[in-house]
């Protein structure tokens, strides 16, 4: 670029600067101009916030906000609690401290505790002491873990005790019904190559848009397409340009008028209707205007990178799989995304006799509410300077291989019992170390010891929806819920025991509810991967690949499904039926002829949910990261396990270090690959989006080597 050029393109830029000014401008008086009428319509006596709302393109807090007066009565009647809040808890009452225990261990998995009291060996926690009185609040001079959101507490008797109750008449069982496959097909938008069956053809498509593609497929596939898989080229993403955000080029896309085809609305015991919004993996779902023809646009990225697969090897992938899952389920059936799949395959695993016959009932709304806000997923963290050098030795990534896996031998089944910080502080040392052991989520006040100086172990809220953090400055002490393995971890790690005290807690009975379906998916994952290492046809190799690569997403996905967060519902109404738009909806967009909204629907009445299962699992991984013992080779992995200052980053199942390490790997769930090296001297990294950028480079270099 030469001096005329630079300058000529500041013009422009100044120019674009003034442009967005007067914009920024006018949407502001506009807005105002809404406002004012708005609040002018407030002034009648028959004005109906839900009726404002859609008309204004806002939701209705938004109009409630902007025109108090608007509010529905429930919500200005004195004393009244908005929707699904309780009132704050009392002051808790007495808390049971667990004192450091006299020897650190390493551990895994917690294995049943020894039926008498044991001396503290390498695998068993030291003796847990009850504190029979309350522990003092912290200091002023005690460091905190900073302003984060408040994490919601069980409140006190009787009220809380009510939460600790199954939802009557809701309970997961065995389905008596046989699942019913779709006809699919496979399209990159890209080459317009067609895959159905064993037909290959290559349609012409003269753009991307929806429907486009719908006419182009249903000519050349007349009859039964009731999903069409992209397997490359993400048409939703072809006027991403126009749009400020990916969303809203997605949700443009999806909500395109079509001729002849209007968004679906469900059918039968279907209830999966309109479509779902995601930048990358959105879902589209259509039914002719007739009523012939349902179906499905989807993203093969919600199964595996298919890393540039042809059609047909994408569609041979999912027949490898299905094979794969044919061993085990004889009425297994791959239904549009893996967490429904995965579901699918756990409920024909549950018994049909004898014990859980019955099913395993869903927990009380209340119970679900607060595992839903205080039970966090995978740990992604990124540590910058100081507490990692400027200048990094290297980058060295290791990924838990079909991590999940590992953590489902054992899980919480039935109703909980509440565990005060009386009833903890009065029990045996045998007691505590059993409760422990088993599968509990506890509320707890956490202190840093003050030698401390490796990375944090347990989580705490920060500021944000659901953001977490892990304080790890020494004498810092901050309040939060975390599952059984991670308090195990924080007492017994092998460095300097933390200080916990129980505030409350919930301690389930053990169970194998996932056990038998994680073995299948574990046994069809090891038969796919073998294939995808001895196979003498290239093809074929990736294909296997692949389809191991969706076994994993099955376990991955399906767990998540357990979790059974609230949903938020995408739909489209016509302009000419505003007032059909729902009162919480936000609207997100318009065309002439339809208004595109969004809402929360909460929890719905889920026969399979079950947050206590995603819950201990993610604690457990989130344990195996710090320190996870290999029996079979006598030694143990994970970030606590390597010198201070050399974790860089977590990010789910994976750690990033300064150096390589001499961990074992066989192969096996849980095992830690070693799946990037760069050398340095680096810079280390202090966004995410240059951890990612090293990560890559790092991965190909590997490869290279």
């Amino acid at each position: 670029m030469d001096t005329k050029t630079y300058n000529a393109v500041l013009a422009e830029l100044r120019a674009d600067r003034d442009e967005i000014k007067r914009a920024r401008s006018a949407l502001a008086r506009l807005e105002a101009a809404r406002d004012k009428k708005i609040r002018t319509l407030a002034a009648y006596e028959k004005a109906n916030a839900e009726r404002i709302a859609p008309a204004a393109g806002l939701s209705l807090a938004d109009i409630v906000q902007i025109a108090p007066a608007l509010a529905p009565e429930h919500l200005t009647a004195p004393g009244a609690q908005p929707d699904g809040e309780t009132p704050p808890p009392a002051a808790s009452g007495r808390q049971a401290e667990i004192p450091a225990p006299a020897r650190a261990a390493h551990v895994d998995e917690p294995a049943a505790p020894p039926a008498t009291p044991a001396a503290p060996t390498a695998t068993t926690p030291a003796a847990l002491e009850p504190t029979a009185a309350p522990s003092p609040e912290p200091a002023n001079n005690t460091p905190t873990a900073g302003h984060g959101r408040e994490l919601p507490s069980i409140p006190q008797s009787p009220e809380g005790d009510r939460w600790f109750a199954c939802t009557p008449n809701l309970a997961s069982t065995h389905p008596n019904f046989t699942q019913q496959a779709r006809s699919t097909v496979f399209l990159d938008t890209a080459t317009g190559i067609l895959v159905h069956r064993d037909q290959t053809l290559r349609l012409a498509l003269p753009d991307t848009r929806a429907a486009t593609i719908l006419q182009a497929v249903f000519h050349a596939v007349p009859e039964g397409t009731e999903r069409i898989f992209i397997t490359a080229g993400d048409p939703w993403h072809h006027q991403a340009d126009r749009h400020p955000f990916l969303k809203d080029a997605v949700a443009a896309w999806l909500n395109e008028p079509i001729d002849g085809w209007r968004t679906d609305t469900g059918r039968g015991k279907d209830k999966m209707a309109g479509h779902f919004v995601h930048p990358r993996n959105p879902v589209g779902r259509y039914q002719s205007d007739n009523g012939r023809h349902h179906v499905e646009v989807r993203s093969v990225g919600e199964w595996f990178d298919p890393e540039g697969a042809e059609p047909t090897t994408v569609r041979d992938a999912f027949v490898l799989l299905w094979k794969a899952l044919r061993a085990h389920w004889n009425d297994a059936v791959l239904m549009g995304s893996p967490s429904q799949t995965g579901r699918d395959l756990w409920t024909r695993t549950i018994p049909a006799r004898g014990q859980h016959a019955d099913g395993y009932p869903v927990l009380s709304e209340e119970l679900r509410g607060l595992l839903h806000a205080t039970a966090g997923q995978g740990r992604t963290e990124l540590i910058t300077p100081p507490a990692v050098p400027d200048q990094l030795p290297a980058l060295v990534e290791y990924d838990r291989t079909f991590a999940y896996a590992k953590h489902t031998w054992k899980s919480p089944v039935g109703t909980p019992r509440r565990i005060t910080a009386r009833t903890f502080a009065s029990w045996s040392e045998k007691e505590q170390v059993k409760a422990l052991y088993g599968c509990g989520h506890w509320h707890v006040r956490v202190t840093v010891p003050d030698t401390w100086n490796h990375v944090g172990l347990l989580p705490a809220p920060a500021p944000g929806d659901r953001a977490w953090h892990y304080p790890a400055t020494p004498g810092t002490t901050f309040t939060t819920w975390a599952g059984g393995p991670e308090i195990h971890t924080a007492l017994t790690n092998p460095l300097t025991p933390w200080r916990i005290e129980i505030l409350d807690g919930l301690l389930f009975g053990d169970g194998k509810p996932l056990d038998d379906w994680a073995r299948k998916l574990k046994e069809a994952w090891s038969t796919l991967a073998a294939q995808a290492d001895l196979h003498g046809d290239p093809a074929q190799r990736q294909a296997a690949r692949l389809a191991s690569r969706a076994v994993r997403s099955l376990l991955l996905y399906g767990i998540g499904s357990f979790a059974q967060r609230p949903r938020m519902v995408t739909g489209t109404t016509p302009r000419t039926a505003e007032r059909d738009v729902p009162a919480d909806a936000e609207i997100i967009g318009f065309t002439d002829e339809t208004i595109t909204w969004q809402r929360p629907t909460g929890f719905t009445r889920d026969p399979n949910a079950h947050p206590e299962w995603a819950a201990a699992i993610w604690s457990g991984a989130r344990a195996a990261l710090l320190s996870q013992r290999h029996r079979d080779d006598n030694t143990y992995a994970g970030a606590l396990h390597t010198p201070p200052g050399a974790v860089v980053a977590f990010r789910t199942d994976a750690v990033y270090l300064t150096a390589p390490q001499p961990w074992p790997y066989h192969g096996q769930p849980g095992d830690y690959l070693n799946k990037g090296h760069l050398t340095g001297p680096l810079a280390a990294p202090t966004t995410e989006e240059q951890l990612l950028a090293l990560r890559d480079a790092g991965r190909t270099a590997l490869k290279e080597t």
